[in-house]
């Protein structure tokens, strides 16, 4: 049979960005669905489809008995020679899908399974696209907002930003531009498409965007060992480095605070404290208690992991902080609680 269905193919591959080979596949399965109306027996159908040239046929091949056994694999000689009229027992006849039926079930393949094909085939491209940018930062455009989630589109894909993972003090309009880490990446289940969701409140925005702001971090003469935020509000990173010219918490502040000003900015005005990491859990909790000077820090009992931090009178609100979360992301980045006296 003569078709001419190439063209719609390239066009079809072009516009949603699949293979010509994935839709010519999913073709051929949809002509063999849709062939089990006809075969009846449960035969093994065939399709030989050759788009770029116009040329369809779907058939199976059955073996000529005298009295067929398997209906699906035999055909009695007497109606194998309706078809073949010089058909003999032992002979293999191929019996074609007649052309009036094939066309009409190739223009019902068109309409039902080939776009279910295709568009799976295309969640599956989304999938294996954000898969490995797992912890990458994206910027999406602000399209709209469904319940509880914004949907932003990257890559002409759209992505979900919910709520609770925006910045309290963030203030998005329809149309803007977010910028945000990917979170997670789930694999769409029954049809459904995938699940890309980006966060701004996770520590890994944070660690990425030191990354982009501080040379010394990006070829890794600085690591970040730990960080913890309270988002929008304040974050702490712990930093260590292992090159004797590198001051590591100066070149993550900058020139005049510029690198770490440029992060803040972008968190909505999130303050940032880059301290110094520590093998001693002392010194590592009196460098995260920062910007407050410790007077003394003690170990009260290791085994509660506790810690008790002096402090001069000018110095308690800081290092409690506002509502507490100075001492509590200090405690959090250490592994200790630390009580301020």
């Amino acid at each position: 049979m003569k078709i001419n269905v190439w063209n719609t193919i390239l066009q079809l591959s072009k516009e949603r960005g699949v293979g010509p080979s994935i839709i010519i596949n999913a073709i051929e399965e949809s002509l063999k669905v849709a062939a089990l109306k006809y075969y009846t027996h449960n035969e093994d159908i065939r399709v030989f489809f050759k788009p770029e040239k116009g040329e369809l046929r779907v058939y199976t091949a059955k073996k000529v008995v005298e009295q067929p056994a398997d209906r699906a694999r035999e055909i009695a000689l007497e109606e194998a020679r309706l078809l073949h009229v010089s058909a003999a027992v032992g002979d293999s006849v191929e019996i074609d899908l007649p052309s009036d039926t094939l066309g009409r079930i190739a223009a019902q393949a068109a309409k039902q399974v080939i776009f279910k094909k295709v568009r799976d085939a295309e969640q599956e491209k989304i999938y294996d696209e954000f898969a490995p940018r797992l912890g990458e930062i994206v910027m999406g455009v602000y399209r709209r907002a469904e319940n509880d989630v914004i949907i932003l589109e990257v890559n002409k894909t759209d992505v979900l930003f919910p709520l609770r993972e925006k910045l309290f003090n963030d203030d998005f309009k329809r149309g803007d531009k977010v910028r945000a880490v990917i979170a997670q990446v789930k694999k769409g289940n029954k049809g459904r498409e995938p699940q890309i969701i980006v966060s701004r409140t996770s520590p890994k925005f944070l660690e990425k965007l030191l990354e982009l702001e501080i040379p010394e971090i990006a070829n890794s003469a600085i690591e970040i060992k730990d960080i913890v935020r309270q988002p929008g509000e304040r974050a702490k990173v712990a930093v260590a480095t292992k090159e004797k010219d590198v001051d590591p918490v100066g070149a993550c502040i900058g020139v005049k605070g510029s690198r770490i000003l440029a992060v803040s900015k972008e968190l909505a005005g999130e303050k940032i404290d880059i301290i110094v990491w520590s093998s001693n859990p002392l010194s590592y909790a009196k460098a995260a208690l920062s910007p407050a000077r410790i007077e003394n820090i003690t170990i009260v009992d290791k085994t509660d992991k506790t810690m008790q931090a002096v402090v001069a009178k000018d110095q308690l609100s800081l290092a409690i902080g506002k509502k507490g979360i100075n001492v509590k992301l200090a405690s959090k980045l250490v592994g200790w609680k630390i009580g301020i006296k």
